[in-house]
């Protein structure tokens, strides 16, 4: 753990939450009947539960000592460098105790011992925090001076540096000590919106049975609802999907309203409590990044929704509809009924990464053969799909396959955050081993547009070339334009209550109608309803200001994939360096810096305009493939 921005009750994983992902094959199986080798292996980080109690004992018993060295830090560069060895082997420790009971919830989240086990560790992170809360400012109060002498003259602080000079750059936002304990009691409370939203979204929640035109009758669950939006070819049955799921959410639209009212006056006491003149600049300034960087991307993508509108149209005509709304969004255009196995996405994916090396592939082979992968669906596991990092361990990719394109391309996705992490931890000491959510996601989509590619290059059916096709484009729209959308609410949002005003169902909905009227205009027919689909995006409740990160991250990897495919030989051979030593070098510069080096500079448009611009070919490359049927 770094010194600067990260707390062990708040140990994230780089995740991405695939609740819109199509469901084609999708069936609930029993645990206990899906082969070994498709299931994680947790005995990588204890053999037993017995192992783990010891490991959260021993994590008690070092957090009691790093807490007993309060008042030492300023007795000269040994007692810091002992305090901080002793708070990396605290932080060792806490990813392998926290991560085995909450992966294991993650594939039974009905396991109720396993939820008390993991109160158990979150309630000694917050222990930890106001025990600790002294520990910044304490090291603050050694004048700049000194402590550059010390870094200077002492070469093992070698791994402890950055995050030193980081701190002291931000030490105008670090409180005095009894400032700190006292907003370290509120650790556990500032979690409480997204517990509430999680609870009420997932445990609590009831959805309506609805008589389909097939005769089934299915309940409107997250994966009910995308799968018949993304296979029933019947737009009646998409629309009385569409009304009966979000019904229950305007059902409960001022609750969500009151939670969402609740996370923004957190987030804007938070920044006020730290000397900060906005929210944003508060989300933004822990990556050291300019404002500048959120308001350019949200104003840049306002400016330039032509392909975006131009793609919703040639949708419509496709698919041969009078009217075209959000919810037929997700049908495929070319009616293709097929299934991909995951040995066979397997093989696609570790061969299409053979740009990016030898050791990366080999990389890459053993992360899909040695039980880090927890590939099928079960009744109550978590849904959606990530990648967990266990320091000292390896990362665990959580999967819900279900043998549809869309899925093969979320195993790319995945296996380039494992990928990432995997390099950094391998070349990182644990203190700069932790990437930023700003680069985290360039290598996922990166991945992607290669596998994109080797399958365009192999595959010459038409139809599955349109699909290919339609994955790439949605991938932009789903992962670049609406992401933007979804930064540019928030931002108006946390705005309002910045300013005093009140936030209630009206506000919010009227602030997301006005959203899509800016960017689809009438490309689209908007219901009413959709009104509340702020209600539905956990980003919103759980991580705020992460969602415009998806868009950089996105832009990101298109640069670098242009330089990676284009221009000499040795020019792509130097690209391909730097984009390695990008996932090699975890968090041990800010990431704008990190982003230069490798080619990329996101304060410029180039960036953002390019992948408009791709997304305008696609579009048009999609009209000419769509023109032979």
């Amino acid at each position: 753990m770094q010194i600067k921005a990260k707390r062990l009750i708040t140990i994230i994983l780089c995740s991405v939450l695939l609740t819109t992902s199509a469901v084609a094959q999708q069936r609930t199986l029993d645990r206990d009947k899906i082969e070994d080798k498709y299931k994680w292996n947790l005995k990588d980080i204890y053999p037993d539960w017995g192992s783990w109690e010891k490991g959260l004992t021993d994590l008690d018993m070092k957090m009691e000592a790093f807490a007993g060295l309060k008042g030492t830090l300023s007795k000269g560069p040994d007692a810091l460098l002992h305090a901080l060895r002793l708070q990396d082997e605290l932080n060792i420790l806490s990813y392998r105790v926290y991560r085995l009971p909450q992966l294991t919830r993650d594939t039974d989240t009905r396991n109720q011992d396993v939820s008390a086990k993991l109160q158990k560790v979150q309630i000694l992170f917050a222990k930890f925090n106001t025990a600790t809360s002294w520990f910044n400012p304490e090291l603050l109060q050694i004048a700049w001076e000194t402590m550059e002498k010390w870094l200077a003259e002492t070469s093992d602080f070698s791994p402890y540096r950055f995050g030193i000079e980081d701190l002291y750059r931000q030490q105008a936002h670090v409180l005095d000590e009894e400032k700190e304990k006292l907003l370290s009691y509120f650790s556990q409370f500032n979690n409480s919106p997204r517990t509430i939203y999680s609870e009420l979204s997932t445990s609590d929640i009831k959805f309506p049975e609805v008589v389909l035109s097939t005769g089934d009758t299915l309940t409107m669950t997250y994966g009910n609802y995308s799968r018949i939006l993304a296979t029933y070819r019947n737009q009646a049955d998409r629309r009385d999907a569409f009304e009966n799921h979000y019904q229950v959410f305007k059902d409960n639209e001022n609750t969500y309203a009151s939670i969402y009212n609740a996370v923004c006056q957190r987030n804007w006491a938070n920044a006020q409590a730290r000397n900060y003149i906005s929210t944003l600049e508060a989300a933004l300034d822990d990556d050291n990044i300019p404002i500048s960087v959120y308001e350019n991307l949200v104003n840049t993508v306002r400016a330039n929704i032509e392909p975006l509108q131009r793609y919703a149209k040639l949708r419509k005509k496709v698919l041969k509809l009078d009217e075209y709304h959000p919810y037929d969004g997700s049908i495929d255009i070319v009616n293709l009924d097929k299934t991909y196995p995951y040995e066979q996405a397997k093989e696609w994916v570790l061969s299409s990464v053979k740009p990016l090396g030898k050791d990366y592939q080999e990389k890459m082979k053993k992360a899909l053969t040695g039980g880090w992968i927890d590939v099928y669906e079960n009744t109550g596991k978590r849904a959606g799909a990530y990648s967990a990092d266990v320091y000292s361990v390896h990362p665990y990719m959580l999967l819900n396959y279900n043998e549809t394109l869309d899925n093969v391309f979320t195993l790319a996705h995945e296996l380039g955050h494992t990928m990432h992490t995997t390099l950094s931890n391998e070349n990182q000491p644990f203190a700069t081993s932790d990437y930023t959510i700003f680069v985290a996601e360039v290598a996922s989509t990166l991945n992607e547009r290669l596998l994109l590619d080797y399958l365009l290059e192999r595959w010459d059916d038409p139809q599955e070339r349109i699909m290919l096709l339609t994955q790439a484009i949605d991938n932009i729209v789903g992962t670049f334009f609406l992401q933007v959308m979804f930064a540019d609410y928030e931002l108006q949002v946390h705005r309002i209550v910045e300013q005093g005003q009140p936030v209630t169902p009206s506000t919010l909905n009227k602030v997301i109608l006005d959203l899509y009227e800016t960017y689809y205009g009438d490309s689209i027919t908007l219901d009413n309803l959709y009104e509340v689909l702020w209600a539905r995006i956990p980003h919103f409740f759980t991580v705020p200001y992460y969602v415009y990160q998806y868009a950089t991250c996105f832009a990101s990897s298109a640069e670098i994939y242009k330089n990676l495919t284009t221009g000499s030989e040795a020019q792509r051979k130097g690209s391909l360096e730097k984009y390695l030593t990008l996932l090699k070098s975890g968090g041990n510069d800010y990431p704008m810096e990190q982003l230069r080096k490798a080619g990329v500079d996101l304060t410029k448009p180039e960036p953002i305009q390019a992948v408009i611009d791709q997304l305008g070919r696609m579009v048009s490359q999609l009209e000419k493939e769509v023109s032979k049927l």
